[in-house]
């Protein structure tokens, strides 16, 4: 498998949203109607009704944000790749003048349909299936890491190759974020800090395996696709120890236990994970505190308080 294998796919791009219709459902296709979704904090979603009656998603977003969009269709091509869980189809990217300019992601429509028995168990499955799915390839300097940086939320997310999954973590995870943050720390809550991050080898440990991950793995980003099984959106890829999607899906309220039940008849989580669980979730709840505010100090300190 070639070093182009998960993530250097290059969407299709397009210079008009007109030009992106055109050439993806025939010569005269135009937006007939077009609804607001909400849901996300980052992006504008519109439904499309197009005037031969299909139905696609648009993400938009200022026209300086097409790498938002790049990185997001290069995700869903990663894990798409796996052939082991559902993501939208990606229709392309591009960038418009119109509306003073703006940029665009085309997904296939998801019509949400209800869970199929088994929903969580079968989830597991695919997810448990993504987690051991080859990454020969997918980063070119190291196990770790990923071939090019994207996006955790707004905020860019750095994805250097390393061979050690516990400097990766230390320095392309946690060290970026406290750096950004370090204005909501005093010198004693900093120093703390330093410490923690010089001991991280001592709190996580090494997979046995290298593991493609969603990598913003919580509830808003698991949908029911059109086949009525879990689908995957919005991802932050990369390579790492499958136990961080894990943790994450149990930050803001986890899955049903039938989830983690049959998750871990296939990948049986390592000993400890309950101590290191929340020292994953300490990057995203200090992506948070960089992008929402203070309301996320108080869990930081005390995850790092308690290492």
């Amino acid at each position: 498998m070639g070093q182009d294998a998960f993530d250097m796919a290059t969407p299709q791009h397009f210079t008009s949203l007109t030009g992106a219709l055109c050439s993806l459902f025939g010569e005269g296709t135009r937006v007939e109607s077009a609804g607001r979704i909400s849901g996300g904090d980052i992006n504008e979603a519109y439904g499309l009704t197009l005037t031969g009656g299909e139905c696609i998603f648009m993400k938009s977003n200022a026209k300086e944000k097409l790498s938002f969009f790049t990185a997001e269709a290069a995700g869903l091509h990663a894990i798409a790749r796996t052939k082991t869980i559902g993501t939208p189809h990606v229709l392309g990217v591009g960038t418009d003048e119109g509306r003073g300019g703006f940029s665009f992601l085309l997904l296939e429509f998801i019509r949400g349909k209800s869970h199929n028995a088994g929903y969580w168990k079968d989830f597991a499955g695919q997810l448990s299936n993504l987690h051991r799915a080859s990454t020969v390839g997918s980063v070119p300097n190291g196990k770790y890491g990923y071939g090019c940086d994207n996006y955790i939320g707004r905020r860019s997310q750095v994805n250097k190759g390393y061979d050690s999954w516990t400097g990766f973590f230390r320095d392309c995870r946690l060290e970026p974020q406290f750096r950004d943050a370090a204005r909501y720390f005093d010198k004693e809550d900093l120093k703390r800090i330093v410490r923690f991050l010089d001991h991280i080898d001592e709190i996580l440990v090494e997979p046995e395996y290298p593991s493609l991950l969603h990598g913003d793995l919580w509830a808003g980003n698991v949908i029911t696709g059109n086949d009525g099984r879990a689908w995957l959106i919005d991802p932050a890829v990369y390579v790492g120890h499958a136990e961080a999607d894990i943790a994450m899906t149990e930050l803001f309220g986890g899955f049903p236990p039938a989830f983690y039940d049959a998750y871990q008849e296939r990948i049986p989580l390592q000993p400890g994970y309950e101590r290191r669980r929340d020292v994953y979730n300490l990057y995203h709840l200090v992506n948070h505190l960089n992008m929402f505010g203070r309301m996320y100090l108080s869990e930081v300190k005390r995850i790092v308080g308690r290492f």
